[in-house]
């Protein structure tokens, strides 16, 4: 009696556990069912020739759909289309589900790779352009990406200006941002030769060419290569380090030319200047071909110039 009891409390304790195998069992079962399931062309086929002539009296009306549905070669998706034939449609669409399950665990596919390409295009236009060159090396899905001509117009609007929009460039915005922004860096490298008062880096600057240009903010134009280097000369020597603020600089980049226009300010009496930089591509790099620097007139300098005029 004693035994018997302890089989029935130890019965008891294991109880859940083996009504929850069960269940596993069971679910695993019906889902190894599934997925193995396919439609067989005997599912998919109409009444034999051979049929008598008391089944074709007594077939239901979803039959001779079927066997309609089945001359177009797709049953279940028809007959699911019509409301019939409900169970083989079940089936179907449990081992398309499972199908897919499989097809995205196999691929790899994270949730990013998966947004459609206006969201995607969306999400990356908010990278910044290392971020966008980082992200690009990452698998062959994100390349195709990061490499979508919207996201990099995006990127050129936002890091550049938002002129130019209806600019079509030859080789795409990638490649027109990547020229833009090498420009913008050469430049840059125009003030920081100034800042040092270097010479030799300003002779290693301009193109050696006789139809270079530099208009300095006193007004004189000096032409040719060697008058432009004795004028940066005679500034070098005249004037003190000075230091520049240089605001709203907007580039045009073409096949071998590219001109910038900007502001500059100067810290050392709070002058004000247009200037405008011309540059041509040469032997893989960049030389400045004309410069040109004017006074930026200000509010009551406009209308004093309007009262003389």
């Amino acid at each position: 009696m004693e035994i018997a009891y302890s089989l029935s409390i130890a019965f008891k304790s294991l109880q859940p556990f083996i009504i929850a195998t069960i269940i596993t069992f069971l679910s695993l079962h019906v889902a190894v069912r599934s997925f193995f399931k396919r439609p067989s062309k005997s599912n998919a086929s109409g009444p034999s020739a051979s049929s008598g002539k008391d089944e074709t009296k007594g077939a239901t009306p979803s039959s001779s759909c079927n066997c309609s549905l089945s001359r177009n070669g797709n049953s279940n998706s028809a007959a699911f289309v019509r409301g019939v034939a409900g169970a083989p449609v079940e089936g179907s669409m449990v081992t398309a589900d499972v199908s897919n399950v499989v097809a995205e665990r196999q691929n790899g596919a994270s949730m990013m790779e998966q947004l459609v390409p206006e969201i995607t295009t969306h999400a990356l236009s908010y990278l910044d352009y290392p971020s966008l060159c980082r992200l690009s090396m990452t698998n062959s899905l994100m390349r195709k990406a990061a490499n979508d001509d919207n996201v990099w117009k995006a990127l050129y609007h936002k890091d550049f200006t938002l002129e130019q929009d209806t600019v079509t460039p030859f080789n795409g915005w990638k490649a027109y941002y990547a020229a833009t922004r090498a420009v913008m860096n050469v430049n840059t490298e125009f003030f920081n030769i100034i800042r040092d008062r270097s010479l030799p880096g300003m002779i290693r600057f301009w193109l050696n060419a006789d139809y270079v240009k530099c208009v300095h903010a006193s007004g004189e134009l000096f032409s040719g290569y060697n008058a432009v280097i004795f004028s940066w000369h005679l500034a070098f020597n005249l004037q003190q380090g000075v230091d520049f603020h240089v605001t709203d600089v907007r580039a045009r980049v073409l096949t071998d030319m590219a001109w910038v226009t900007m502001k500059t300010y100067v810290d050392m009496d709070n002058s004000a200047f247009n200037m405008t930089n011309v540059f041509e591509f040469h032997h893989g790099r960049w030389y400045l071909v004309h410069h040109h620097s004017s006074v930026l007139l200000t509010d009551g300098d406009m209308e004093q110039h309007n009262v003389n005029g």
